[in-house]
This record gives C-alpha cells, structure tokens and sequence, in this order.
C-alpha cells in the first residue's frame, strides 16, 4: 500500500513537474489555456460592460424606474445566473470533460441578447432579456473556472486566477470608456452601444471556438491534478471519496448532479460556500456603489459611465499581485481581507468627508475587494474539490454568492425606496461586518493555503 502510493506520488510529481516553468522568475508563467480564455473573456468582457456602464443611468434616468424597480431588475441581471449555474457545472463535468463548449454556447447565447435590448423599453421585456443574457453567464462561469483550476498546479493557481482576473478586467476597463466615447459621438447613444457591444461579444465567441484547447488537453490536465491531490499529505485540503486500494483511477461512470450536491457534505467545501453566501447577503452591487457615489458627489449623467473605469483599473492593477499573495498566505485570509475593503468602502460613503479625494480612494478600495475575492474564491474553492466534479464544485460556490448577491440586491432596492440610500447603506454594511466576524470563525478544516 505505502510502496504504491510512494509510486504514484512519483508519477504525480513528475506529471506536474513536467507542466510547472523551471524555478526563478520563469515560475510565474501561466498555462496557454488561462492566457487564451483571459483573452476571450477580455473581449467579452468589453462587450458586457458597455451594458453595464450604462444600464443603471438608461434604466433610472432614461426610463424612469425607481430605485426599487432597479433593484429588481439589478437582481436578475447579477443574481438569475444562480439558476443556471449549476446545469452549467453539471453539463461540463458530465460531458467527459468538454468545459469548453458548454461555456462556449454561455458565451453565444449572451452575445445574442444583446441586440434584443434595443427593443426592450419596459419592466418585463428588459428583466427577460437580463435574464437570458444572465443565463448564459451562468452556463460558461463555473466551465471557464474549471478550465483554469484543471490546466494549473495547485502552487500557481492563485496567480492563473489572477492574471485571468486581469485580462478580465482589461476589458472592463475598456467597456466604459468605449461607452462613453459611443455615448459622446453618437446621437442615439444607447442604441449605439447595444449594437457595438454585439458585435464585440460576438468576436470573443470566435476567438473561444478558434483558440481555447479542447477536451483532450483538458482532460491530461484533469488527470495531473487529480494526481496531486491523491497523493497529498494527510494533513491538506482534500474531498470526495479515497483511491480505491492502490489504484489512483476513479469509476468511469460520468458524475451524476447527486455527486455534486453530495460535495456540500464535505467540510471544506461547506464553509467556504457558507461564507461565500453569508458575505454575498451583503455585498451591494457595483450599479449601486457607482449610484451612491454619483449622489455624493453630483456627477452630471455624461459623465457617468466613467465611474467603473476606477474600479476595474484598480481590480487591473490588483489582480496578479493579490492572487500571488493568495498563494503565499492562504486564499482563505484573503478573500476575508477583501471584504474589509468592501467594508471601509460604505464607510467612506456613509462618512461626512466630501474630499476631492473620495472618489480615488473609494473607488480603489472597490477595485481591491475584487482583486482580493473574485478569482482568489475559486482558487480556494478548487483546492477541496475532485478533478472530476471541478466544474460543477466550483458552481455550488458560485451558486451561493449569486443567490446572495441577488437577495441583496432586491433588499437594498427596496431599502432604499423606503428609508433612503443611507439608512440601507449603514444595514448593509452592519451586515457585512456581522458576516465577516462569523466568516473569521468558521476556520477550514483541515487548514488551507500554504503555511
């Protein structure tokens, strides 16, 4: 039994030593696969948040919704992808492997509702418009995630997040300003931007068709992890059923949705989608934070858009070095540590202080939270579950943070409606800090992340 199990970490070793750079500076190198999926999602990602950009303004000031009819329509475009998410997981996972073309036809399907909002000018047509493009989000995120998590060692997954989180967030950098250059020189802006971000989006599903690896590469990936984690110490992060005897093979039979569910039995895999939900109930969304800032500070309309280009330019900056610091400190630590910043930003929004400063600083803090808990979440999550229930593992997190995020969403909407935007503010942040001190408590068993 030891002597085979010695072999097998042999092989494991050698498998991943053969996919890791040579130690140095080379050892920060990221696998083709996160490089070509951070392109896709760049350019998609320009594509979604020219929307985004503008859809708070288009709906509140253009269509003349209140703040509660925002909050519901804020909830099915970040929270209805919950619904989705886990068919998505599932799909991949019982497809043998084939993450990309599931998250492909994601792709797709948010690509063609794009050029449906030019004629949707009411409550229902627009919140089943969001709903569609939120459905495909939620089929390719956690197949996306997989990719990544699979095609990376576990030393280096912190940084493959991380540089990904950041091509990612190129594109939301370059969505608003594309936006608000559209909205400056166009007559029709709105209409304008809906069409060009079609036609963008549509040229991040090439690029995923052309460039990402298939299921061949996937599936030596699937296997070199699985490896590792077979055959790590006793004392580390692992789920799901032991090796049979000596052998490191699983069944063959595809993971059933059961399977998957059954992971929330797992410790690990629990607490982490426990805080993911609890710190979810309280995390306003971004449409949100850029409204309130907005009021703080009396930005004209025109100018609106531009808002989002300080968080993600902070999330840009932020993202490798805080998923490299993931990997040294434990991914856990940080995702807590994110939501700090996620606290001192309502802090600051709740505070007396009108400096011409308040907007950098609130606005780097926004993008930190992000660098710190997005792609840092899925490198922790990916750590506790198997190679081949990657993919749906990864949505039974997500799920619970969407869901949240969604709850949240409705709730400060109709907060806001009814006592004002500080009254919900000041709940939303006693809620926060609340979830983060019991997060603080539910310590991982066994300890994750690196000593």
């Amino acid at each position: 039994m030891y002597v085979a199990d010695s072999r097998a970490g042999a092989r494991a070793a050698s498998a991943e030593g053969a996919a890791r750079p040579r130690a140095g500076r080379r050892r920060a190198a990221v696998a083709p696969t996160v490089l070509a999926l951070g392109t896709v999602s760049l350019i998609t990602d320009v594509s979604s948040e020219m929307v985004t950009a503008v859809l708070p303004l288009y709906l509140v000031a253009g269509l003349g919704l209140s703040p509660l009819g925002f909050g519901l329509l804020d909830g099915v475009y970040n929270g209805f992808s919950a619904l989705v998410r886990l068919v998505g997981g599932h799909l991949a996972d019982r497809g043998g492997g084939r993450h990309k073309w599931v998250a492909g036809f994601g792709y797709g399907l948010s690509a063609a509702c794009k050029p449906l909002l030019l004629l949707a000018h009411s409550l229902t047509p627009i919140g089943l418009v969001l709903a569609a493009d939120r459905t495909g989000k939620g089929l390719r995120t956690a197949p996306r995630d997989a990719l990544i998590s699979l095609s990376s060692t576990p030393e280096t997954r912190g940084r493959a997040f991380g540089v990904h989180r950041a091509m990612d967030t190129a594109g939301a950098l370059l969505g608003p300003l594309v936006a608000f250059l559209i909205l400056r020189a166009t007559v029709d802006g709105y209409d304008a931007v809906f069409t060009v971000s079609f036609c963008v989006a549509v040229v991040g599903v090439l690029v995923l068709v052309l460039f990402v690896p298939g299921d061949t590469r996937t599936k030596a990936a699937a296997r070199s992890t699985e490896a590792t984690l077979r055959t790590a110490p006793a004392g580390s992060t692992r789920s799901g059923p032991p090796p049979a005897g000596e052998r490191p093979a699983r069944t063959a039979a595809p993971p059933t949705l059961r399977a998957a569910l059954s992971l929330l039995a797992t410790p690990a895999v629990r607490r982490i989608t426990l805080c993911a939900l609890l710190l979810g109930l309280a995390t306003v969304s971004d449409a949100f934070v850029f409204l309130l800032l907005q009021r703080r500070l009396g930005v004209p309309d025109r100018w609106f858009a531009l808002l989002p280009l300080g968080t993600a330019a902070a999330f840009l900056l932020l993202a490798v070095p805080l998923g490299r610091l993931a990997d040294r400190i434990g991914s856990r630590r940080l995702f807590l540590a994110g939501h700090g910043a996620l606290l001192l930003v309502y802090a600051l929004l709740l505070s007396a202080w009108h400096g011409t400063a308040l907007p950098y600083v609130v606005l780097l803090l926004h993008g930190a939270f992000y660098a710190a808990t997005d792609g840092v979440l899925m490198a922790a999550a990916s750590e506790s579950v198997p190679a081949e229930l990657r993919s749906s593992g990864l949505a039974l997190v997500q799920t619970g943070q969407a869901l949240a995020r969604f709850v949240c969403s409705i709730g400060f909407g109709a907060a806001w409606t009814a006592w004002g935007d500080r009254t919900a503010l000041t709940v939303s942040a006693v809620l926060l800090a609340l979830g983060v001190l019991v997060s603080l408590a539910l310590r991982p068993i066994p300890p994750e992340g690196p000593a």
